[in-house]
């Protein structure tokens, strides 16, 4: 079976006609996908648009020079890496480490040998490529440090990292913005009547529900054992209660069966708000609707309860 190889694309700087040639005609044979500037301003201006894995620059640009094009290069801010080899004629190893202290990765002098230029090119991809590798591990490792492994929902410290930021938005922009603590009543009475799969079977059930209950614009999380926490924004006071109200008859509706046993599940659900110009800490939120949590529960349980600042 064949299979395609992804071309990688290339940035070639040089104001010289012949010498752009010249490494086009090196690496028209190659799975490259070739971008060319005449000058470092053109070349910066492709590399904004087009985020090259390689550069290739000749040291003397008409605006720039090959180390000052790859100071700023460096100094872009791009998450992926980029390779940079630097064209030179000039073989002192004074300007040579000049151009590597730049943040160039590599050098080639000129005239070059296209065989030992592919071959340069051919370990600036297994590195591109390597750091690829890296940045997609790194990422799933973000990933599985924010996400509680049973639910799939995020964990306290993602909760509490997007909350934060939407709190500061809340405050600068005058939205509302909501704390709901809840957690699945008599949770103890599952596990010790019918196991703990059917517990988990309820926290998945529940998770479930709350993650298609969840906006664009919110979050909800799995705090730890039975309690969860909802963010929800942009929702007027008039209208929270009846918000939250729908999430807690949805999963009233739901019918577990656990062996020969039918089972309904409710939840009790507290709630904290704040909208103003001076926000509070989101701890403060979370421990004002852990009151309000507190009160659906002595209330008799499937209930909600606001806490008043």
């Amino acid at each position: 079976m064949n299979v395609a190889v992804q071309k990688l694309q290339v940035l070639v700087v040089d104001d010289s006609p012949v010498s752009r040639k010249l490494l086009e005609h090196a690496l028209s044979a190659e799975p490259y996908a070739l971008l060319f500037a005449k000058n470092g301003e053109e070349a910066l201006r492709l590399f904004s648009e087009n985020k090259p894995a390689l550069v290739i620059t000749d040291w003397m640009l008409p605006d720039l020079s090959g180390p000052e094009l790859c100071e700023r290069i460096r100094t872009d801010g791009r998450s992926s890496y980029t390779y940079i080899i630097l064209l030179t004629s000039m073989t002192e190893k004074g300007s040579v480490v000049e151009g590597l202290a730049a943040g160039a990765d590599d050098y080639l002098t000129k005239p070059f040998d296209s065989s030992e230029l592919r071959a340069r090119i051919g370990v600036g991809r297994r590195i591109i490529d390597l750091h690829r590798e890296i940045d997609a591990k790194n990422k799933l490792l973000m990933k599985m440090a924010n996400t509680d492994p049973l639910t799939g929902l995020p964990n306290r410290r993602a909760i509490e990292e997007w909350a934060g930021r939407q709190l500061r938005g809340a405050a600068r922009h005058g939205f509302p913005f909501w704390v709901v603590h809840t957690d699945v009543d008599c949770f103890k009475d599952i596990n010790d009547g019918y196991g703990h799969d059917a517990g988990d079977l309820v926290l998945k059930k529940f998770a479930e529900i709350l993650k298609n209950f969840t906006r664009a614009s919110d979050i909800s999380g799995r705090m730890g054992g039975d309690e969860f926490l909802l963010v929800l924004t942009h929702v007027d006071e008039k209208n929270i209660q009846l918000t939250v109200d729908r999430l807690c008859n949805q999963l009233a509706s739901e019918k577990f069966s656990f062996g020969s046993a039918i089972v309904s599940v409710t939840a009790s659900f507290g709630i904290a708000g704040f909208q103003g110009k001076e926000p509070p800490e989101f701890s403060q939120l979370v421990r004002q609707a852990d009151k309000a949590l507190y009160r659906a529960k002595r209330a008799g349980r499937n209930q909600i309860k606001i806490e008043v600042p």
